[in-house]
């Protein structure tokens, strides 16, 4: 698992943006896929996530990730939930100690939250469409209501797909420009017209910064770049593969 350096220093806080390394599942899936949505085995997925889950040390049941729908969607955790009944959402917030919460990505950006001093944690996940409409800001807010000061609370950024193997089409573009005409920016010309690379990295600090957060740390990670280290939605859709490994992305209070 990775970790982020100015996370390792807070007190009573445990994190970790898993690889696929370490796991049980196999084929497309290899080997710590986490994605309760994947066609993998589900004992195999369930295995996985007991693992990842003893690394944050909490109990299987005490790692929990929400049905994600690229929205700017928050929910506060105070209990663990299961499969069946995991709320629709993209960032998950709470207070509660020893319960792990996480948000599974194949591409899109993984931003874990911490206020170590007042014993709040969040995780978002941050594709396109929810960085867009603003899942980042949601999930400050939602901190805040907690009792955190954003002044106080850290983010991290985990392996995310880059801007050199991120071509979008005109459609995307205009409506990154028709939001923001400052979002110029984020684009770069592509090999083929009307396209161009998508710097979503680049993007997501911007919408950190815009909300208040000033302690940030990007891993800096690509995860197209890497097939033996990192699951790609975009990769495994480019290789006509017939599924995809997710990885999961987590935080909990230790205390």
């Amino acid at each position: 698992m990775l970790q982020a350096s100015s996370f390792a220093v807070l007190p009573g806080i445990r994190h970790a943006f898993f690889t696929r390394s370490g796991g049980v599942s196999q084929g497309v899936y290899s080997s710590l896929n986490g994605g309760v949505g994947s066609r993998d085995t589900p004992e195999r997925v369930a295995e996985n996530r007991a693992r990842m889950a003893a690394a944050l040390g909490v109990s299987a049941d005490r790692l929990v990730t929400p049905f994600q729908i690229h929205s700017p969607d928050v929910i506060v955790v105070k209990e663990p939930w299961t499969r069946e009944n995991r709320p629709r959402a993209d960032a998950v917030v709470t207070q509660m100690p020893r319960l792990a919460i996480g948000v599974s990505t194949a591409d899109c950006g993984p931003l874990l939250f911490a206020d170590s001093a007042a014993g709040v944690i969040g995780a978002a996940h941050a594709g396109w469409r929810g960085a867009l409409s603003g899942v980042v800001e949601a999930t400050v807010a939602a901190m805040e209501r907690l009792g955190a000061k954003r002044i106080r609370v850290a983010a991290a950024l985990g392996p995310t797909i880059r801007q050199s193997n991120y071509e979008v089409g005109p459609e995307f573009i205009e409506r990154f420009l028709a939001a923001d005409t400052a979002n110029g920016r984020y684009f770069k010309p592509s090999e083929r017209e009307d396209h161009a690379m998508f710097d979503l990295c680049g993007y997501i600090a911007q919408r950190v910064d815009q909300a208040g957060i000033t302690q940030f740390e990007d891993l800096g990670l690509c995860t197209y770049e890497e097939p033996e280290r990192f699951y790609s939605f975009r990769r495994s859709t480019h290789r006509n593969e017939p599924d995809y490994g997710r990885h999961i992305n987590a935080i909990a209070l230790s205390e």
